[in-house]
């Protein structure tokens, strides 16, 4: 027998009409916030980044390739990894349908890592995607935006999204699999727990206008809940997101046959 509420259509229904004058308060939130986005200050970017791409080496403007807007997701895949991160896998999961609308919206799409792009591309023919990749392993590009530290960093302590985090905080929601989690993510990408905490999630805006890049934007952790496709679904499923068990979720290709 169901623990949960009961009811008729007609209790359904006014309880769905509260909630939807709540959503259209979130979505006109999210516009707004949105609106405050696209007018925060732009910051020219005055270091030169070098690439590797599977078409050469590539500078931070060269990603472009003729549009004037880029995004970069800051894809967890370290040089030492064997696999890329599970999480930032599942929202890469996504890319391949929506890089070709931005690309004809004037947006270019691409994933940055610091692993070597033989590894990248490798990883990438085992998903079965096809978005553009890049290796930033002989750059300083992903410590300059936030999304990888050095040993020395890690053990002094790092600012993350913003600010700086308490000892050990990835995914430390016990009930959410805490330690547990970030070991098992670990193991997926074949390294230590300490090794796997040294590169982190994001994603970062650039413009390109008048032959200068600006750095427009960057979010991190929950930040990137909105582009993490599988969550918006799951948020809208009868049970939501489900994870008081811990970690479920796995590379594409390693869930067992259903």
């Amino acid at each position: 027998m169901t623990s949960h509420v009961i009811g008729t259509h007609e209790e359904w229904l006014k309880a769905r009409l509260q909630l939807l004058r709540e959503e259209k308060e979130l979505t006109r939130r999210g516009d707004e916030l949105a609106r405050r986005r696209q007018a925060l200050p732009w910051v020219p970017v005055d270091k030169s980044y070098v690439f590797e791409t599977d078409r050469g080496n590539a500078s931070l403007a060269d990603l472009f390739e003729g549009r004037s807007q880029l995004l970069i997701y800051h894809f967890m895949f370290g040089p030492d990894w064997k696999a890329g991160c599970p999480s930032c896998s599942m929202i890469a999961d996504g890319f391949n349908g929506f890089v070709t609308h931005l690309a004809r919206h004037d947006v270019m799409l691409w994933a940055v890592s610091r692993a070597p792009l033989q590894k990248l591309c490798s990883f990438k023919q085992r998903m079965g995607w096809d978005f553009s990749w890049a290796s930033s392993q002989h750059s300083d590009f992903n410590f300059d935006f936030s999304a990888s530290y050095t040993k020395q960093q890690q053990s002094e302590g790092i600012e993350y999204n913003f600010h700086r985090e308490p000892e050990r905080p990835w995914r430390a929601n016990k009930e959410g699999g805490g330690e547990e989690a970030e070991a098992t993510f670990a193991a997926m990408c074949g390294v230590d727990a300490p090794t796997f905490e040294r590169d982190r999630p994001g994603m970062s805006a650039f413009i390109l206008e008048d032959g200068v890049v600006y750095h427009t934007y960057s979010t991190y952790a929950r930040g990137l809940d909105g582009l993490w496709g599988a969550y918006q679904w799951l948020d809208r499923a009868p049970k939501g997101r489900n994870e008081s068990g811990g970690v479920w979720w796995r590379h594409r290709d390693a869930y067992e046959p259903v």
